[in-house]
């Protein structure tokens, strides 16, 4: 699962968040992404092709990241 924003630290991340900025998730897919519910998930950034340099638990709450692990 990746940010909407594609962030190059997961520091960047949390203060985007801290800030209130809202910062949405997708999960890329064969088949489309889906809606994504609500509760704990893990982000992995930046976005490919780029090789994944930072993870992330989050914290969803209507599609939205409210808080970073």
């Amino acid at each position: 699962m990746y940010c909407d924003q594609n962030f190059r630290s997961k520091k960047s991340l949390q203060e985007a968040v801290k800030r209130g900025e809202a910062v949405g998730v997708f999960q890329p897919g064969s088949f489309g992404s889906g809606p994504v519910r609500d509760g704990e998930h893990s982000v992995e950034e930046p976005h490919l092709p780029q090789p994944h340099r930072w993870y992330a638990q989050v914290r969803l709450i209507g599609g939205r990241i409210v808080s970073v692990k």
